[in-house]
């Protein structure tokens, strides 16, 4: 190109005048020197060599103007070449990678670089913009680059199990449309943000308990998504349990069983994997699986106790429940499932199926028969409980069942013996005979045992009272006075033996004793003894009663009077105490008390004596200032003795009262003096029994005692052995010292020895203790 210049002007002419123009030296530009129509030449800036605004923005150069006179003269001028820029120039960035290391823990927004880029160019021609060429969306959410300073920052969070390496290629771009590109290598460090995980791929369960060591249970896979020592992972199981862990290939564990299985002691469990990795701080994590326990038939029923003690009461009814045994099998369902049953016996040759049975299901022991304790005192079995596993278990506990005897037998009489041909049996009293001597002796025997067969005796009627009575624990029969010859050849006993059990049973025996010097006599007047009549007992028995329940009526109207008396008597009083008068003029004799009403009944006290062998009865009026004392009566005369043979004239009601004798307190047993039927003592027959019972029972016995004997009619009240002096002597309680011994029951009739085992002792004289024909003071045995 040629750029025109201005020219020089010279006012010489010829040679003086401008010659020539001379550039200084320049390696871009030349001049080139033109001339114009009229011979005017003028200078032009011809450019040599491309200009380049980056080398050289400005060139100055010096044109010189030169004339041929001599001086040369010549002129300059200054010219000053100015480049103007033109986007020749291309952005350059400072390095054509940039690599970044960074963890993928950093928060959003964190700036990771900075790229640069320069242009040579200026102005708009070098202003340079960034941006990211070719990057796909998933990164390009990932980072955030400024276009004007080139700064990366992030703009979301950065995982390293997702993407370790990012390579982004960013482009500057100058006003030109010129590009430049530059790559940026991002790669992200694992940091051990990852727990472990653990994977159960298999799992056995349940297990059956008897399981041999080494028995596979489970497969594990663990893995963890960290990298490096942060993804080496460790496990573990807790030491308590059977269990432990194998390392299998790659990332598996097998967990096998490490010692015995028990089901009765754990029936499942619940394991927990533990797994940890390396990282720092090291992650762990935690997984859990339960195992079951399958149950075999290790173990039998088990009893509470090997043997079993029970007590079932005799006459128990059929089909009643008498007791239950219960069996434990820690086992579960058909394995822990029980049965019970019996074993097979016999009781004295029937089967024990036939007696007692057992329910299978609950163990309930059902009594098929009623118990009689006189037959079997004790029952021995064994019961058997069975489980229903495969092979079944069985275990088995005794079981031993007695029987308590109840009072369901009377008392049996073996002596004397009821003739069969319905004669009475005849005992034999010589009138020589002194008190106490021994007639004849009831035995009885009780089949029950213990109180139950406890006997006692007493007598409920006699032909004459006070003549004979009878042992209460040796059912002796002894005189109890000397005989007179006014006695009845023929007397008549009835003698009641009754056992202690609850309610007591009793049974009678009837005794003919006829009283003859020699035994030729008496056999020559046994053709005429014929039983007592007692076709009037009954119409005795309903004239007292009668009789009782007059005087009861007629006391009780005597109570009402005097009750409705007093009533008004106080009636009247209060009235006069309103009205202000005083009781001071009412005589003393007017009030009747408490004291009055007991004087009252003692005056009209009535004690009846009858007796049930006479047709005649006296009734007995004491006197009211002696209600406390027996008043006898004189005796009647004597008749002839032949006429004691007929029963109907023995005279019942000449027989003299005797007063009742206190018993005697200090009465005991001693060692080889045991009470019963079969006694060889011949002490006291009029002791009491064992003194601790309580009052209420010692008045209800004298109750009982004296309703039997109103109801015979044949005992006073001042009478002997079987009255109610004796009746307050029966007790409930004995010893084991008590216990009759029926091997001694041996005697001879007409003598006053008994065979006994104490030598020595002889029956021939009265009884120590007194035998109710003593008087004392001449009071009776308040009862």
């Amino acid at each position: 190109m040629r750029f025109p210049l201005l020219e020089a002007i010279d006012p010489d002419v010829g040679v003086n005048s401008l010659q020539s123009y001379q550039l200084s030296p320049s390696k871009h530009f030349s001049l080139g020197v033109q001339s114009r129509a009229n011979g005017v030449k003028y200078p032009e800036l011809v450019l040599e060599r491309a200009l380049d605004r980056e080398e050289e923005a400005v060139h100055h150069l010096v044109l010189t103007a030169s004339d041929g006179g001599v001086p040369l003269r010549s002129g300059t001028v200054l010219i000053t070449v100015t480049v103007f820029d033109a986007n020749d120039n291309a952005p350059v960035f400072t390095s054509p990678e940039y690599h970044v290391n960074v963890p993928e823990n950093l928060p959003v927004g964190t700036q990771l670089l900075t790229v640069t880029a320069t242009d040579k160019d200026e102005g708009a021609n070098g202003e340079v913009t960034y941006s990211f060429r070719k990057l796909p969306d998933t990164q390009l959410l990932k980072f955030q680059l400024n276009k004007n300073t080139g700064e990366i920052k992030i703009s979301e969070s950065l995982d390293y199990e997702e993407t370790s390496f990012y390579e982004i290629e960013i482009q500057a771009e100058d006003g030109g449309a010129y590009l430049a590109t530059a790559k940026v290598l991002i790669t992200v460090e694992d940091v051990n943000d990852n727990r472990p995980e653990v994977t159960i791929t298999s799992l056995f369960s349940p297990v059956t308990e008897d399981s041999p060591l080494g028995t596979f249970i489970a497969l594990l896979n663990v893995h963890d998504l960290d990298s490096g020592q942060n993804g080496e992972i460790t496990c573990s199981i807790p030491e308590n349990l059977p269990f432990k862990l194998e390392k299998s290939i790659d990332s598996y564990y097998r967990v096998v069983t490490h010692r015995i299985l028990d089901r009765e002691q754990v029936s499942s469990y619940n394991v927990t994997v533990t797994a940890k990795d390396g990282g720092s701080p090291p992650l762990s994590m935690e997984t859990h699986f339960i195992l079951q326990v399958a149950d075999i038939n290790d173990n039998p029923p088990t009893f509470s106790q090997i043997s079993y003690f029970t007590y079932v009461p005799e006459n128990n009814p059929r089909g009643a429940s008498i007791f239950s045994v219960i069996a434990h099998d820690p086992d579960t369902k058909e394995n822990g499932q029980v049965i019970y049953s019996l074993a097979e016996d016999t009781i004295q040759g029937a089967p024990l199926s036939s007696y007692i049975s057992i329910n299978s299901d609950t163990g309930v022991l059902y009594a098929l028969q009623s118990f009689d304790y006189e037959q079997f005192r004790e029952l021995r079995l064994w019961v058997t409980a069975r489980d229903s596993g495969n092979p079944p278990l069985s275990s088995n506990a005794s079981l031993s069942l007695f029987v308590l005897d109840q009072n369901d037998n009377t008392p049996e009489i073996l002596y004397p013996i009821v003739p069969t041909d319905g004669s009475t049996g005849v005992e034999l009293a010589p009138r020589s005979a002194e008190p106490g001597y021994l007639v004849t002796k009831v035995v009885a025997v009780d089949r029950d045992s213990g109180q139950n067969s406890w006997l006692s005796y007493r007598l409920l009627k006699a032909s004459e009272q006070g003549l004979f009575l009878v042992g209460l624990h040796t059912g002796e029969v002894r005189t109890a006075r000397t005989l007179l010859d006014r006695d009845a050849l023929k007397q008549n006993l009835v003698v009641s033996v009754q056992d202690h059990g609850q309610p007591p049973l009793s049974s009678t025996v009837t005794l003919t004793v006829v009283i003859a010097d020699s035994i030729p006599e008496v056999l020559a007047d046994l053709g005429n003894l014929e039983p007592a009549q007692e076709s009037n007992t009954p119409r005795l028995t309903l004239y007292l009663v009668v009789a009782v329940a007059s005087v009861s009526c007629v006391f009780l109207a005597f109570v009402i009077m005097l009750l409705a008396f007093r009533l008004r008597r106080w009636h009247k009083s209060h009235k006069l105490q309103a009205s202000g008068d005083g009781l001071g003029g009412i005589p003393t004799s007017h009030f009747v008390g408490v004291d009055g009403v007991r004087a009252f009944l003692q005056t009209y006290s009535h004690e009846v004596s009858l007796t049930s062998d006479s047709r005649k009865s006296h009734l007995i009026f004491p006197q009211p200032n002696y209600a406390d004392t027996l008043i006898s009566q004189e005796s009647c005369e004597k008749k002839d003795p032949l006429s004691l043979l007929d029963d109907s004239k023995i005279p019942i009601g000449d027989t003299p009262l005797v007063p009742q004798a206190p018993p005697n307190t200090d009465w005991r047993f001693s060692q080889a003096q045991r009470p019963g039927t079969s006694g060889s003592q011949n002490g006291d027959e009029t002791g009491t029994w064992p003194n601790n019972q309580f009052d209420t029972e010692m008045l209800q016995a004298m109750i009982l005692a004296s309703a039997s004997e109103a109801a015979d009619g044949s005992s006073t009240l001042g009478g002997g052995a079987g009255t109610m002096g004796l009746s307050a002597r029966y007790g409930p309680q004995f010893t084991l010292q008590h216990v009759p011994d029926y091997r001694q029951n041996v005697y001879i009739p007409g003598s006053n020895a008994t065979l006994t085992n104490a030598a020595g002792k002889r029956d021939g004289k009265a009884p120590a203790g007194g035998n109710g024909n003593k008087k004392k003071s001449g009071k009776k045995e308040k009862k």
